[in-house]
């Protein structure tokens, strides 16, 4: 996984000690033996009550490539700091992820022409990568070329973000689907436009999620 000092990992614990998925950041490892992180919080700040045996599912992104792991929990140390002793891995699975990877998804979004018609629309995202989106929405709603304001709310492991994005609708086509439904649907493709480093984080951070937790959602 080429790790460093100080890299950062999530920590996904037993569902009897909490819900929430941690970051944590490695302090160090002894190949085949194991690995040093730091404690593991909930809500940022209150330790996780993990206890020796419990076992972890470690998630990782290094350059292109995403990983993830189980391990045991061999020590929880408090002295001179909180940190983890957990089994080297024995097992790593990984995934390449490529430059724009899409995720299937199902997020409702608030859609205005940024300009002319100021109409408020509610359409679906139905995939979406970091630079770009699908959009289900009524075929009336934009036309190619048009600039489109995309409000949404993506929830990335228990936090919500809230996003306010430009996007240029790049094509617009319906599908057999569409047209057997005989609605007045249409797919909307969108390339994202000027994105803030704000919304481009989080946004690259859900594609990242769902690969590793959803592999079958990838396009």
């Amino acid at each position: 996984m080429n790790l460093k000092v100080g890299d950062r990992l999530q920590v996904q614990p037993p569902v009897a000690v909490s819900t929430e998925r941690s970051p944590v950041k490695l302090i160090g490892y002894l190949q085949d033996h194991s690995m040093l992180v730091t404690a593991p919080t909930t809500g940022g700040s209150v330790p996780m009550q993990v206890m020796p045996g419990d076992q972890l599912i470690m998630r990782v992104f290094s350059g292109q490539n995403a990983f993830g792991f189980a391990c045991d929990v061999q020590r929880v140390c408090k002295v001179p700091y909180s940190y983890l002793h957990i089994s080297f891995p024995k097992k790593i699975q990984g995934t390449l992820i490529r430059k724009a990877a899409r995720v299937r998804t199902k997020i409702i979004v608030k859609v205005r022409v940024e300009e002319g018609d100021t109409t408020e629309h509610t359409a679906v995202i139905s995939n979406l990568s970091a630079n770009g989106a699908l959009l289900d929405g009524r075929r009336t709603m934009a036309n190619m070329g048009d600039t489109l304001r995309l409000s949404f709310k993506l929830k990335l492991h228990n936090i919500e973000a809230e996003l306010s994005v430009a996007a240029l609708v790049r094509t617009v086509f319906d599908d057999e689907t569409l047209k057997q439904s005989g609605t007045s649907l249409a797919h909307f493709g969108l390339q994202f436009v000027a994105l803030d480093p704000n919304d481009q984080m989080p946004l690259q951070s859900m594609v990242y999620q769902h690969m590793i937790e959803r592999p079958q959602s990838v396009v």
